[in-house]
């Protein structure tokens, strides 16, 4: 079964000097300021499109990873993800750094690497954000 999540922006002014906010309406948890200077410069308590880019892959690239050492009989202690989306403007996004610490018991490193990468290369986000020059991983299991 498809399933559809919402998220509503409302902008006002121009891009340098506007402001807007992004609402998560399908869940309902909040609303976050946005503005260019939050995407260009310093975050100043407000968000980005490139954090929410992180955190959609941070926690998608998880869930593909999860699943996809459960089907091979692993079970997952802890993952933890992170992922560091650079904008350059004039550019758009030019990297995707993801950094995952693991602890999975009896999983040797090879298979947790192969693993990683089919994650990264086959988690729904990471195939929607195939357009960006430069994704990378850097996995270990602790």
């Amino acid at each position: 079964m498809a399933t559809s999540r919402t998220a509503t922006t409302h902008w006002e002014g121009n891009l340098l000097e506007g402001k807007g906010n992004v609402s998560l309406d399908s869940s309902g948890i909040g609303t976050y300021d946005v503005s260019w200077p939050s995407r260009a410069e310093a975050p100043n308590g407000r968000t980005s499109p490139e954090e929410l880019i992180a955190a959609a892959h941070s926690s998608c690239f998880s869930m593909a990873f999860s699943h996809g050492l459960a089907g091979k009989g692993h079970t997952v202690s802890s993952l933890d993800t992170r992922a560091e989306v650079t904008f350059q403007p004039g550019e758009g996004i030019t990297g995707i750094r993801l950094t995952v610490r693991a602890s999975v018991p009896g999983l040797s490193e090879e298979e947790f690497q192969a693993a990683a990468q089919d994650a990264k290369a086959n988690c729904p986000v990471s195939q929607a954000l195939a357009g960006v020059k430069d994704i990378t991983l850097d996995a270990q299991l602790v």
